[in-house]
């Protein structure tokens, strides 16, 4: 909650307070934070993982500069060296973007707020991202996976059953881990093939799948969930854990990873590397890109062409592995 004197706004961007504009001053650092994570968590009802980023990226700026520092002592000073101290402890420029941003958001909020005379932050310089391009698994290889995995489950055990639908499903719907651990019965239709799925900012959208995802999450709702439940089941939930409890996003980074990574050969792949391969696969296979950006809820057409960049370079390594005159 909001400390008392903290006013926290709404959606409309009301005027800021007489008790805020009187007493700028007297507003600490971490008073200010704590306020605006709620009006980020209450009034523009961001995602609780992205409230939890704000407030990491925020920390780490009242670590450097001192919690209890009145908010408009914080100047483009004390930015820089707390971007500084996090350079020269190597953090990724990709991070350091991310911080700039987040302290950018923080400070144009505090002053609507009328808590700071100035927003220090407009003169910061954001690094710029270096293209790091995702890790892409060929169609072949996901085939090799998926087929070794619907030989486990062939078995009946239950985890191997949810992990074949865990797999087919990120790799046929390019979902994010997020969106699969939040799906519910009622999200997936079977006889449409197509599942209803909650993404980012809380936008939702219906995806397609294939026959072989369609059979596998058949095999696992009818086999093996059952065999999952529990006096903790959360109701409605598609993907359990052992226990009966709704599959959490740590336990299906391990399932692509055990099944992933040794066929890859390379570290660092995830849950992502499914919905990675699978936008690029569509690509590959002539897919528009718009399409590919509603497919996988991409707010910005920029974010899905990335994509396009790792078509390319495939296409490219390609050539000069195979053209006797590359």
């Amino acid at each position: 909650m909001a400390s008392p004197g903290v006013t926290c706004g709404s959606p409309a961007g009301p005027p800021r307070s007489e008790a805020a504009a009187g007493h700028a001053g007297n507003v600490e650092l971490s008073t200010a934070i704590e306020a605006y994570l709620d009006h980020l968590a209450r009034v523009r009802r961001l995602a609780a993982s992205t409230v939890r980023a704000y407030r990491a990226d925020l920390d780490d700026l009242a670590d450097s500069a001192g919690a209890n520092r009145p908010l408009d002592a914080v100047d483009l000073e004390t930015l820089r060296e707390w971007l500084w101290r996090a350079r020269s402890r190597g953090d990724a420029r990709s991070t350091l973007a991310r911080r700039t941003s987040s302290v950018r958001g923080f400070f144009a909020w505090a002053l609507d707020q009328g808590f700071v005379p100035a927003d220090p932050s407009l003169r910061l310089v954001s690094p710029k991202r270096g293209r790091t391009l995702p890790k892409v698994a060929t169609a072949d290889t996901v085939r090799e996976v998926l087929d070794a995995a619907r030989a486990r489950a062939a078995g009946g055990d239950a985890l191997a059953l949810r992990d074949h639908a865990v797999l087919e499903l990120l790799y046929a719907a390019g979902l994010r881990v997020a969106e699969l651990c939040g799906l519910d019965i009622d999200d997936i239709d079977l006889d449409r093939a197509t599942v209803r799925v909650l993404g980012k900012g809380s936008k939702e959208r219906v995806v397609p799948f294939g026959a072989p995802a369609r059979n596998a999450l058949e095999a696992y709702l009818v086999r093996g969930r059952p065999r999952l439940t529990a006096d903790r089941t959360v109701a409605g939930a598609v993907f359990l854990g052992a226990r009966g409890g709704r599959l959490v996003p740590r336990a299906v980074y391990d399932v692509v990873s055990r099944d992933l990574a040794p066929t890859l050969a390379t570290t660092g792949v995830g849950a992502h590397t499914l919905r990675h391969s699978a936008a690029t696969h569509l690509l590959d296979g002539g897919a528009d890109l718009r399409a590919v950006q509603e497919l996988l809820g991409h707010a910005s057409l920029g974010t899905t062409q990335i994509y396009t960049h790792v078509s390319t370079e495939r296409l490219a390594a390609t050539y000069r592995q195979a053209h006797p005159r590359a």
